[in-house]
């Protein structure tokens, strides 16, 4: 039986949390093919998704499954890229958000995917630059800056723990060694309870491995967080955010959750033991935090090295 065929590269560009409406109104849908009768079937195949103007980008195969991959890495080269001005801003004393607003306002640039924070994970970027690194090298080409974009995000996912280190090693006792720390998120992002290469799970590590408990809340990934670390003396799991502050010394906000956006920094200075915040996605105003009587260490903000 002879069956006619064809090959059509169709990569998704859907965002976890957002899928549903990703596919309803995309922004491009990239038609990789070489017979045209093929790219006419994707065209009637897409066209209730494609009503308002013609959002399909014909290209060849190749050309569709990189477009994938450079997507994701572009994505992922902006986090990194802000990672890095961040942590240099935080040596000179220059305060990241107030350079943020001062790149993001060139349409050049703009403000997409220009926040520093934490790192980035989930199961699309990591992979898509790893795998588009090891082709890369596969055929001969030794992608520096791809390669620049990895290291830099997994440095950036240990960066929370050094400001906490900062903060505690002074001499004055053991470190993290007795604490409690509140931990605010577990997914990787917002609106999903995918933990996979989360900065949460570098963090709580560390902070198991200084001999630290912890105190965690998310609004979707407790479950999740239960099947990665199971049962466990130095980590409890709590049903509200505010519950993670009993007894707890710090807190370590990881996730920008929008629920985590405008806590009660009164409340938040009468629960912590030692009145500190450790803010993993700079959520919140140095200035506001610091005057309800709480030590602030953002990621970027100047302040880091002096409260």
């Amino acid at each position: 039986v002879e069956i006619a065929f064809d090959v059509v590269s169709n990569p998704e560009f859907l965002k976890e949390g957002d899928a549903v409406a990703d596919c309803m109104r995309p922004d491009r849908i990239v038609v990789g093919a070489s017979n045209p009768d093929s790219v006419a079937l994707m065209r009637r195949l897409y066209a209730p998704f494609n009503r308002n103007h013609d959002r399909v980008v014909e290209m060849d195969v190749r050309s569709a499954e990189l477009t994938k991959y450079a997507a994701n890495a572009m994505l992922a080269t902006k986090i990194s890229f802000m990672n890095e001005i961040a942590n240099i801003a935080e040596k000179v004393g220059a305060d990241v958000e107030q350079v943020r607003q001062g790149i993001g306002s060139d349409p050049r640039i703009g403000w997409h995917f220009i926040y520093p924070g934490a790192g980035y994970g989930g199961s699309c970027f990591p992979k898509d630059v790893q795998a588009l690194a090891r082709t890369a090298q596969q055929y001969g080409h030794e992608p520096k800056l791809l390669n620049a974009v990895e290291a830099v995000n997994d440095a950036q996912k240990g960066h929370l723990y050094q400001l906490i280190q900062r903060h505690y090693d002074r001499g004055e006792d053991e470190g993290v060694r007795g604490k409690t720390f509140a931990v605010w998120g577990l997914a990787f992002k917002p609106n999903t309870d995918d933990m996979r290469e989360a900065s949460s799970r570098r963090l709580l590590a560390q902070l198991w491995e200084g001999g630290a408990t912890v105190r965690a809340y998310d609004p979707e990934a407790t479950e999740e967080a239960r099947r990665i670390f199971g049962e466990r003396q130095d980590l409890m799991f709590c049903e509200h955010a505010y519950d993670a502050l009993d007894g707890a010394d710090a807190l370590v906000v990881v996730t920008e959750w929008k629920q985590f956006r405008s806590p009660d920094f009164a409340r938040l200075r009468e629960m912590l033991n030692d009145a500190v915040v450790f803010d993993g996605r700079n959520l919140y105003d140095p200035q506001e935090i610091e005057a309800a009587g709480l030590a602030y260490y953002g990621i970027g903000r100047g302040r880091s090295l002096h409260a």
